[in-house]
C-alpha cells in the first residue's frame, strides 16, 4: 500500500508535516499535541474546537472547527479553545418569556445590523441572524427552535461588528421555552416524583456496587420502553 503524501502546515507558529487526508485536530494529534480537554469528540465540550487559519498567499482569515476541517498545504493556524463572551447572569425563575427579558440581559441584539456575518460563518450551518431577528421580536419559541443546533463554539459572536453573543441569547430562549412555553410531559413529571419518593434508592444502590463489565452488560440487555 502505499504511503499517503504529507504536507507543511503550521501549528502556533511551528511547521509540522502532515498526511493531507486528516482534519485539523487529528493532524494536530498526529504533530504530537494531546488534546485532553476542551474538544467534544476528546471528552470535553463539542464546538470547544474552534480554530483560526490562513492558507499562505491567500489575504483571507478564516474560521472553523478544527473536527470538520481538512488540512491543506501551507495552512497556518491557531485555537481558540475559548471565546469571552458577554454573559446575562440571570436566575430563570424570576424572567417571563417575552422580549424584554432578553433585552434586559442581552441589549445588544438592537445593535444588530443585518451583515449575515453570523450566519456565514457558523459551521452547523444554522441561521443565526434570523433566531437573533425573532429575539428582538419578542418570538421565544422561533428563536429557540432557530438556535436548537447551536454548539456554543463562539465562531458568530467572533465575527459580529455589534458584539453580540448570539450564542447566550440562544441559550437563554431555549431556557424560557423550556420552562414556560413548552408543554409538559407528564410521563417525565411521573419519573421524577418516583426518584424523589426514593423509588429507585434500593435498586441504584445495587447498581453502585457493579464492576463495569456488569454494568455493560446490564445495560445492553435492559428493556426499553416503546
Amino acid at each position: 500500500m502505499p504511503q499517503e503524501s504529507l504536507i507543511d502546515i503550521y501549528i502556533m507558529g511551528k511547521k509540522y508535516a502532515v498526511p493531507e487526508s486528516l482534519t485539523i485536530m487529528r493532524a494536530m494529534e498526529f504533530a504530537g499535541y494531546q488534546l485532553k480537554r476542551g474538544c467534544g469528540c476528546r471528552t470535553g465540550i463539542c464546538g470547544a474546537c474552534a480554530t483560526v487559519y490562513r492558507i499562505a498567499g491567500d489575504h483571507e482569515f478564516k474560521v472553523g472547527l478544527a473536527c470538520q476541517i481538512r488540512v491543506e498545504s501551507g495552512m497556518h493556524l491557531a485555537q481558540i479553545p475559548f471565546y469571552p463572551p458577554l454573559k446575562g447572569i440571570y436566575n430563570i425563575d424570576n424572567l417571563p418569556p417575552s422580549a424584554s427579558s432578553i433585552k434586559a440581559y442581552y441589549p445588544e441584539i438592537y445593535r444588530c445590523i443585518g451583515c449575515n456575518s453570523c450566519t456565514k460563518v457558523c459551521p452547523q450551518n444554522i441561521n443565526v441572524k434570523q433566531y437573533i431577528a425573532y429575539a428582538r421580536k419578542g418570538d421565544i419559541a422561533g428563536c429557540a427552535f432557530e438556535s436548537f443546533d447551536c454548539i456554543m463554539c463562539g465562531l458568530c459572536a467572533y465575527r459580529c461588528p455589534a458584539q453580540i453573543a448570539q450564542y447566550n441569547v440562544g441559550i437563554l430562549a431555549r431556557r424560557l421555552f423550556g420552562k414556560y412555553l413548552l408543554p409538559r410531559d407528564l410521563q417525565l413529571q411521573q419519573r421524577v416524583d418516583e426518584i424523589q419518593g426514593g423509588k429507585y434508592e434500593t435498586e441504584l444502590q445495587r447498581l453502585m456496587k457493579l464492576d463495569i463489565q456488569e454494568l455493560n452488560n446490564h445495560y445492553y440487555s435492559r428493556d426499553i420502553e416503546a
